[in-house]
């Protein structure tokens, strides 16, 4: 398939002024801060890691990657506000992002501070794959499909629609979001990602995440 062109207001380089403004702003806990360059969509884009979130009015390129994990993406139709987080599994001890619990509440309560309403809301769901064969396979297969009961049921409590979803499965994904817009698209990885992919969220699932410093249908790409 095609890829989409990138946004039409994208065109800055890597160098741009608003990338330097994006890498310097204060960040609060739990709220991604790895800022780039996307070459391919050739605009500014931030990567979500497990436990963290991103918010924005703005049509920064969040992006993420994901194996068993859950990236729900919330869109404001009205305020044009978006955020996406990455948990890890759906309960937990503690006040972490790696827990679905927390991080739905965490990203939900920085979408109103920046002024979204409850009323306006809809999500896009991805995630919850079966991402390893043979031995490891039935637990994976257990966390992926709790996190996906999760999530749906959560947004489902709380009276927000799920508009399109991309979840279960063998696959890792690739999951990009455009926040101002709403715009999501999701890229089914091949197997090559997966101990990558394994390696990364296990080495979340034994840290906490670190202090940061310094609308429309579902597209493959």
């Amino acid at each position: 398939m095609a890829l989409p062109p990138p946004p039409a207001s994208a065109s800055l380089g890597s160098d741009s002024a608003r990338l330097l403004r994006l890498k310097s702003q204060a960040r609060g806990p739990g709220e991604a801060s790895f800022f780039f360059s996307d070459a391919h969509f050739k605009c500014e884009a931030v990567r979500v890691l497990p436990g963290e979130y991103f918010v924005d009015t703005e049509d920064t390129l969040i992006v993420t990657t994901l194996g068993s994990c859950i990236a729900a993406c919330l869109w404001d139709r009205d305020a044009r506000i978006g955020g996406m987080n990455h948990f890890m599994l759906p309960e937990g001890s503690g006040d972490s992002g790696r827990y679905g619990s927390f991080a739905m509440e965490m990203l939900i309560n920085q979408m109103m501070k920046r002024g979204a309403s409850r009323l306006s809301l809809e999500a896009k769901v991805f995630g919850g794959g079966q991402i390893i064969g043979g031995a490891g396979a039935t637990s994976t297969l257990n966390v992926g499909e709790r996190n996906t009961a999760f999530v749906l049921d959560y947004l489902k409590a709380e009276r927000i629609p799920v508009v399109s979803r991309d979840v279960l499965g063998p696959h890792p994904r690739k999951v990009c979001f455009l926040p101002a817009s709403g715009k999501a698209m999701v890229k089914r990885l091949g197997s090559m990602n997966t101990d990558r992919l394994v390696a990364q969220e296990r080495t979340a699932a034994h840290h906490t995440t670190p202090q940061a410093v310094g609308a429309g249908t579902v597209d493959l790409f």
